[in-house]
């Protein structure tokens, strides 16, 4: 983990998260990134509580995103796929303008923990994070390694509530405000 720490004398609060993984080429058979991502969320602690694959279609993600942050039951959606610069990479260009607040930050950190293990082949991905109505979007590249260093090194201590100084799970009270 990075910088902060685990406080065990703080609550574990398990959320409600969503896998959506954006491939014309993957199924539920051979969506290794979306097995990586479902796996590690549960053995967190959190509840997958929806897993889609949608294909590399903006209105396509756009309409399985709403649909998902309007169930009210969601609290979390990653995307696995979709974040490269080749022309059927779509996914920042149907998540972005959904977005009510963009997580600068997100992208940043996670060039930065890419960069240990994928070097410069890291500026080949769009990774991209943000609210929608009160529910975080982080939008991850498709490959294992990807989805491993976005949820190992950065999501998961920020969907724990025993993180600090501070966490997004006690934010999300106060994300509608």
């Amino acid at each position: 983990m990075g910088a902060g720490r685990i406080h065990e004398d703080r609550g574990f609060h398990p959320v409600n998260i969503a896998v959506l993984t954006v491939s014309d080429t993957r199924t539920a058979d051979n969506d290794t990134s979306g097995d990586v991502l479902a796996r590690r969320i549960t053995d967190a602690g959190h509840h997958l509580a929806a897993r889609n694959i949608v294909r590399d279609d903006i209105e396509h993600i756009r309409t399985i995103i709403g649909n998902l942050v309007k169930s009210k039951e969601i609290e979390v959606i990653i995307t696995t796929g979709g974040t490269g610069i080749t022309g059927r990479d779509v996914t920042p260009e149907a998540v972005e303008p959904m977005f009510d607040k963009r997580i600068e930050g997100f992208s940043t950190i996670f060039h930065m923990v890419s960069f240990q293990t994928v070097g410069l082949s890291t500026l080949q991905s769009r990774a991209l994070a943000g609210l929608i109505d009160g529910v975080f979007v982080f939008c991850l590249p498709g490959s294992n390694g990807a989805c491993k260093d976005g949820w190992d090194k950065v999501i998961r201590w920020q969907l724990d509530s025993r993180h600090g100084p501070c966490n997004m799970v006690e934010l999300m009270p106060r994300l509608k405000e």
